[in-house]
């Protein structure tokens, strides 16, 4: 069964989508820790981050950096967190977190309440940005 991630990448769930190519995805997390909160996946499904092939998991770095300096440019932060935790989803995906603390990563804490207007108004200044 193909994980809520390649459901997004099919379009059979909406999303937020920041960017896109032929083998990767990122769109906002819809439990943001911060307003600009992203989620960055390959387009192929595999758990674990480190079971990608390599030229995979490289290019995926590579587009996160892409990402990120979007985020940035678009959400005022003293830089982009990162973080890789993958036990939520089975699906590998790296977060890409505005942050002004080392506190702001924090995935304890409250997440940002959204509306549908304010996501779509996020991911539009994110996109611009690139």
């Amino acid at each position: 069964m193909a994980s809520i991630f390649s459901r997004i990448i099919a379009g059979e769930i909406p999303s937020y989508k920041i960017a896109e190519n032929d083998h990767f995805f990122s769109f906002l997390d819809i439990n943001p820790l911060h307003q600009g909160h992203t989620l960055v996946i390959p387009k192929l499904e595999v758990d674990n981050l480190f079971d990608l092939p390599e030229e995979t998991y490289m290019g995926l770095w590579k587009f996160a950096r892409e990402v990120q300096s979007a985020i940035h440019k678009a959400i005022p932060c003293n830089r982009v967190g990162v973080a890789v935790i993958g036990l939520e989803v089975p699906h590998a995906h790296i977060h890409l977190v505005p942050i002004n603390n080392i506190h702001d990563i924090d995935f304890k804490k409250p997440r940002v309440q959204l509306d549908k207007e304010g996501f779509e108004k996020i991911a539009a200044q994110i996109r611009a940005a690139f």
